[in-house]
């Protein structure tokens, strides 16, 4: 039978992470806060968190329950946890392996313009078998200075000392740019989800546990029909996620107020969160632009060589006897041009598919701001809605005196402890 340490899941590490940000001594709330999370899956994180890390349970005299954990939790973790190490070793092999599928497109687009090359100088060389000395003489010429210096400059010796200075700017090499004007350089908003609730969280923080709908529209992307919006319909993830509670006003305003994340295990400082959700924009690449230049014009080269070996492999009656190279080469020219077309059409596909992506953005983006610009506008009712939040507005300190209980030590230990401490209080008070 399994160790059920090994069988229990791994601990949330964005969980991990705010406990380590936070000081090791946290709230349900500043988990919640600092993480963007569900305030159930925090409460339920931290639960799992704390017994598998040896952390403690601080109650205080409200309730409300402060975690405590050893600084190096992680450490105590990795030792429970087989696949926590597998993770971490896995990590390290496919930074490895992710780098050299990177590389294998340059590498790839290399080889390929070298065997395009050397193949069409050994057909033509061959073609011309039966001139005389002074005719091959001349054709080999040609070929060997037209091509290799002008298609691989970037071998010549001082090649290194012409990109050192780009180097120590943290630019990508050739293989890498390569590969960035294929691909790109992924998303820059995979995290986006993460950081909207963030910064919503932030903004609650922010206003001690009581905002307005209004304050959290620009951090938010469809708020639905008009009627939806009037109603404040999108507003209810927010309450889910974090335990919200509505309150209506005399005057029919809502506002919504959520106690958990009044509830803080130190004084936190004022968050900063920007005024409204931003998207980052996608780049073509992150490659320079002569970067870019090389790898398309390489490109280029190469679809041109596969073209022109492809004319001589299926006109050139000597090509079928050369046997050797060639042969390997006619083998593999379907992959060859496939390659040398795709290597062209992919970026060139994805720039159009950038321009579009990115106009969606902006729009989101200018929503989001115009949401963001109503706050700062003389309104007389949103001034109102937010007057009756500032009263719903506070927050709760749970310092290490105010725990009556904590997991850390025996429970009767703590008990005589606190009677003691009353009786010392009651001498003081006789004396």
């Amino acid at each position: 039978m399994k160790d059920t340490g090994e069988r229990a899941m791994a601990p949330n590490s964005a969980i991990m992470q705010a406990v380590e940000k936070l000081g090791y001594r946290v709230t349900v709330g500043d988990v919640a806060t600092q993480a963007g999370l569900n305030v159930a899956e925090a409460s339920q994180g931290l639960l799992a968190l704390a017994s598998d890390a040896g952390g403690h349970l601080q109650v205080a005299t409200s309730g409300d329950i402060v975690y405590q954990f050893p600084k190096d939790f992680r450490t105590i973790l990795r030792n429970k946890y087989l696949q926590l190490r597998w993770q971490e070793w896995w990590q390290k092999i496919w930074r490895v392996l992710f780098y050299l599928i990177r590389i294998s497109f340059g590498i790839f687009l290399i080889l390929s313009i070298l065997l395009i090359t050397v193949s069409i100088f050994i057909i033509i060389t061959a073609a011309n078998s039966n001139r005389d000395d002074d005719d091959r003489s001349s054709g080999f010429g040609g070929i060997n200075f037209f091509y290799f210096p002008d298609l691989f400059w970037f071998f010549s010796p001082d090649y290194q000392e012409r990109t050192r200075s780009k180097a120590e700017k943290n630019e990508l090499n050739f293989f890498e740019a390569v590969f960035s004007f294929l691909f790109g350089d992924g998303n820059p908003n995979a995290n986006l989800e993460e950081r909207r609730w963030q910064e919503i969280a932030g903004v609650i923080s922010n206003h001690q546990g009581a905002v307005i709908a209004e304050q959290i529209a620009p951090y938010l992307d469809n708020l639905g029909e008009r009627y939806q919006q009037e109603y404040e319909d999108y507003m209810l993830p927010v309450l889910i996620r974090f335990n919200g509670q509505p309150q209506v006003s005399s005057e029919g305003q809502i506002i919504y107020y959520f106690p958990e994340l009044q509830v803080r295990a130190s004084k936190q400082k004022f968050l900063s969160v920007p005024e409204y959700l931003h998207e980052f924009s996608w780049r073509f690449s992150a490659a320079t632009s002569g970067q870019i230049l090389l790898s398309a014009g390489l490109g280029v080269v190469n679809c041109v060589g596969a073209l022109v070996l492809g004319s001589l492999l299926r006109d050139g009656t000597a090509a079928a006897q050369l046997g050797g190279l060639v042969a390997f080469v006619q083998g593999i020219y379907g992959l060859l041009l496939a390659y040398g077309i795709g290597f062209l059409a992919i970026p060139l596909g994805r720039y159009f598919w950038i321009q579009w992506r990115n106009q969606k953005i902006k729009e989101r983006n200018t929503q989001r701001q115009e949401r963001a610009r109503l706050l700062n506008s003389d309104n007389g009712c949103l001034q109102n809605k937010i007057s009756f939040a500032r009263e719903f507005a506070g927050e709760k300190l749970i310092g290490k005196d105010d725990s009556v209980y904590s997991t850390e030590t025996d429970l009767l230990t703590q008990e005589f402890d606190r009677i003691n401490g009353h009786n010392m209080l009651d001498a003081g008070d006789d004396l």
